[in-house]
């Protein structure tokens, strides 16, 4: 073995240790994280009783000598010798020291106020106030109810406290969305913050431990102090305030619909900056190491203490100075009377700090705060007058009407585009923290965190622009040099998001850029942009993207299918279409489920192609025919993907035209971009043996695509299923409240002869295109592909020995759907599939997750097809709409206005006027129109 080959060894062997040492540390760290994050839940999630135990453990500890020992307080119950009642610290020393706890404290929460929420401050004081009160409580405890002591040890805990992790995890918990996120975030944050605090609890309080190891009795009081400040410190933020936090955001959430009065901003950007401030693991270890070494010291020095003492001594950690009390005295007065009074003569140094204390408050309160509302209102304004107006000339002449309605949308917490605002915002709660509804745009400020606002002076030239662009430096543009950029034709604005290497950025600029072409400039205002996860939309789902479109997304169920019950999502903007097809889900439970079949599968591409006369095409038909030529074509579209598999092709003749339909199974996918490169290579093939064979389109309108077909509803594509259930007739009058006689009457005129009627070509149902689009919606399907896919005949039958129950069955023939691709792919669309345990492509059984979904996209047809003709059939359909889709308050009220007046004497006695819906009627009987308003 050569010295090369060993040294090289030692070296990896080196960097091996070391590996294993880092990642034993990242272990231990993540699993103190994990018992933080579950401690912190607990806190928040139980704030009350955290709360009251500990308050209880506090008082039990303040009260504790109180009720085991009689106090000795001088003054009171004993009599001190003047020598023994001045052992306090230097006058002098103990004046500066109040002064600079006063100015540090002030200092603390001025920094705080720069964050710009009053709760951030609010929890801020509730946090000191009752570390102070924890501290105390343990000082008496450790002095014997001798306040002289407390009075020295409150300045030094001053000191010593740190806001910064309070208010860090406070950041945390105000960056929910709603009530039920807060402990959460919470949690997250304890799993954040808690190693690192516990870690420099720990190292603080060794170090300044060792000064009550020095034998200097000032110097040990002095440590002793720090040590339980940073204790005090340490068990507040690990019990009561966590707690305190949960319960005070839940208190002061006056806003329980939508976002809470109380938000800060978004959890990812709260959560980046704690990463982001997260100590070099380096120091961590060192603080470790450290730690380790100040125990042994402290081990040690403490055992040699307790050898030299004697065995009924008490080994401390400190030595405090104990008072000779001369002799005892009968107290006069109370000990809360007696320290009331000793508070209260006050000598000239605790008049001077008092005083400091009152001027910083006064300035705290007064001064501070007007100098942060002009900050807040200057901001915007001169941004936007030195910024982007002076940059975009063309927007000087909108109507001050713009600027009002842009301002207005800001403070009410609408989303808004920063065309005219673009100052930085980091946790910015917006206007006077006063007004709980003067809350900060959430995303102005996250929009404003993730790219870069114009700048306030004049963008550089566009020369200067090309060179920054040219040299790969995009992300030092400027807004407004991007958008000059564009404007010029250097940056295609469908490229945005690419170039800038930041999506929402490009998102941000883009609407910038639309808006000021349209009629109005806030025209975008409600259409949220921020947030959203573009990386999945990217050169997949859509192009020019300008924002996202929240929609309301239902559940309805559980739909017993095949001894399986499902959660259903529907994704609809239309009222009563969840309740309705929830009840008909009721129905089909009660009735003991429904049971489907998938009965086809392929999906189909249409060609089409010509030849040079109608024999050629002949020709050419009757070889696609034939089974030799057939598996030859097969093997060609089989070998363009793993799954797709070629099953027939339907060839049909149009003089020299040849429209040819191939089908195939597609496993879990739609399938269309399977057939259509799979069909390519396929008619690739036949132009071989016919040379003559010329390719029109790849897409004939053969297929049938996105159109009504009859092609689609004899033949099938997609999936082909049926559903049937038997519902018993005491189901069908206790939770359909109708008959069955009833409904079978209704079915065959509406839906059979109606629908024939009307020539309907796969519409003989009642309303299957509303279940069916609401779950495409809902689950990232092709959602113009219910045209097809709505294809369905609803077919009702008495069943039973007497006729006494209903047979229902529902036939769709071409279910368009897949698991895998296209929406499905965003992730709210695939936690809808999720819910329906169909996510994604099916290892074991490919294509299995599109079918089954298929099955639930009939199944739920077959109980939105009961409950609406149900309701049709006892007359309660009116009744729905005008309950659950439409405001029956605003109905009465806009019938109630558009009544006129009628003199009592020009009343008809007939006529009853005492309801407004009588009154309505008889108005239309005479006037015979509506107005502009009715439905």
């Amino acid at each position: 073995m050569t010295l090369d080959t060993l040294k090289s060894r030692k070296l990896l062997d080196g960097h091996c240790t070391r590996v294993t040492s880092l990642e034993y540390l990242m272990s231990i760290r993540e699993m103190l994280s994990n018992i933080f994050r579950a401690h912190g839940h607990y806190c928040s999630a139980h704030p009350w009783e955290v709360i009251v135990g500990t308050l209880t453990l506090t008082i039990c500890m303040l009260s504790m000598d109180y009720f085991t020992s009689l106090p000795k307080v001088c003054g009171w119950n004993y009599h001190c010798t003047e020598t023994q009642d001045m052992m306090s610290s230097d006058v002098i020393i103990v004046t500066l020291a109040n002064a600079m706890a006063v100015f540090y404290i002030y200092m603390q929460f001025h920094k705080l106020r720069k964050v710009g929420s009053k709760y951030i401050l609010g929890v801020a004081g509730l946090f000191t106030i009752f570390s102070s009160f924890v501290f105390s409580s343990a000082v008496i405890h450790l002095f014997g109810l001798e306040l002289t002591g407390l009075n020295e040890a409150l300045p030094f805990f001053l000191l010593l406290i740190d806001l910064s992790k309070a208010s860090a995890l406070t950041k945390f918990a105000l960056s929910s969305g709603s009530q039920g996120e807060v402990p959460e975030n919470i949690a997250q944050g304890m799993a954040v913050l808690g190693p690192n605090i516990s870690l420099d609890a720990l190292v603080m309080s060794l170090v300044i431990g060792v000064g009550t190891l020095s034998g200097i009795p000032k110097l040990e009081v002095m440590c002793c102090f720090g040590c339980l400040s940073v204790v005090a410190n340490f068990f507040v933020f690990m019990t009561f305030f966590p707690a305190c936090l949960s319960l005070v955001l839940e208190l002061s959430n006056n806003n329980p619909i939508g976002r809470p009065v109380w938000q800060l901003g978004q959890f990812t950007k709260v959560l980046q900056e704690e990463e982001d401030k997260k100590p070099n693991p380096v120091v961590q270890r060192v603080k470790v190491i450290m730690s380790m070494g100040l125990v042994l010291v402290h081990v040690h020095s403490h055992l040699m203490k307790a050898s030299d003492s004697t065995l009924g001594e008490v080994s401390t950690l400190v030595n405090i100075p104990e008072l000779e009390f001369s002799r005892k005295i009968e107290p006069e007065i109370p000990l809360w009377q007696f320290n009331l009074k000793k508070f209260t003569s006050l000598g000239m140094e605790q008049l001077a700090v008092l005083l400091l204390a009152a001027v910083l408050t006064t300035k705290y309160i007064f001064v501070d705060k007007t100098e942060s509302e002009s900050a807040e209102e200057e901001t915007p304004e001169e941004q936007a007058t030195d910024g982007a107006i002076e940059n975009e000339p063309e927007t000087q002449t909108e109507e001050p009407a713009v600027v009002e309605e842009l301002q207005k949308s800001a403070s009410c917490g609408v989303q808004t585009d920063p065309v005219r605002f673009s100052p930085k915002a980091t946790f910015t709660v917006g206007g006077k923290d006063s007004d709980s509804e003067s809350i900060g745009d959430e995303s102005e400020s996250t929009r404003d965190e993730n790219s870069r606002p114009s700048s306030p002076t004049a963008p550089r030239s566009l020369q200067e622009c090309i060179t920054i662009l040219n040299s790969g430096e995009v992300m030092d543009l400027t807004d407004d040099e991007v958008r000059l950029l564009v404007a010029t034709k250097h940056i295609p604005a469908y490229k945005l998001e690419d170039i800038l290497q930041d999506p929402e950025r490009g998102v941000a600029i883009r609407r910038q850029i639309y808006s000021q072409q349209l009629p109005k400039a806030w025209a975008l205002s409600d259409l949220p942009y921020t947030g959203y996860q573009y990386s999945y939309v990217m050169g997949a789902c859509c192009e020019n993207v300008i924002g996202y479109m929240p929609l309301p997304v239902g559940v309805a169920g559980p739909l017993l299918m095949d001894g399986e019950e499902f959660y259903v999502p529907m994704g609809t903007t239309e009222g009563c279409l969840v309740a309705s097809t929830n009840r008909g889900c009721r129905a089909i439970q009660a009735a003991g489920g429904v049971k489907s079949m998938v009965v086809a599968d392929g999906m189909t591409r249409g060609p089409v192609a010509s030849l040079p006369s109608a024999k050629d095409a002949s020709v050419v038909k009757l070889w696609l025919e034939d089974p030799d030529n057939f598996a030859t074509i097969k093997e060609s579209f089989d070998s363009t993907s793993r799954f797709a598999r070629l099953k027939s092709i339907q060839v049909s003749l149009a003089g020299r035209h040849l429209f040819m339909r191939f089908q195939a199974f597609t496993g879990d996918a739609m399938g269309m971009n399977m057939l259509s490169k799979g069909t390519e290579k396929a008619l690739r093939k036949i132009q071989e043996h016919f040379p003559i064979f010329e390719i029109l389109s790849l897409s004939g309108n053969y297929c049938t695509d996105k159109k009504p077909a009859a092609i689609n509803w004899i033949g099938g594509r997609g999936k082909s299923v049926v559903s049937e259930c038997t519902i018993p007739a005491h189901v069908i009058e206790k939770v359909l409240k109708t008959s069955v006689p009833a409904l079978v009457e209704l079915n065959i005129n509406k839906n059979l002869v109606g629908s024939a009627m009307a020539g309907s070509i796969g519409g003989f149902n009642a309303h299957a295109s509303n279940i069916v689009t609401a779950i495409y919606i809902a689950t990232g399907q092709d959602v113009a592909q219910n045209i097809g896919s709505s294809n369905c005949i609803t077919l009702m039958e008495p069943s039973g020995p007497k006729g006494e129950n209903l047979y229902v069955s529902v036939t769709m023939p071409s279910i368009e759907v897949g698991t895998v691709g296209g929406g499905t792919i965003l992730p709210p669309q695939g936690s809808c599939l999720e819910m329906l345990g169909v996510k994604g492509a099916c290892p074991e059984d490919p294509g299995r997750n599109a079918r089954t979904l298929a099955r639930i996209v009939c199944s739920t047809v077959l109980a939105g097809e009961l409950s609406l003709m149900s309701a049709l059939a006892a007359g309660h359909l009116v009744k729905s709409h005008l309950k659950h889709n439409r405001s029956s308050q605003c109905v009465t009220n806009s019938l109630s206005k558009g009544l006129p007046t009628i003199p009592e004497h020009k009343r008809s006695k007939s006529l009853d006027l005492s309801s407004p819906r009588r009154a309505g009627r008889h108005l239309l009987d005479q006037v015979g129109t509506c107005t502009d308003k009715a439905s």
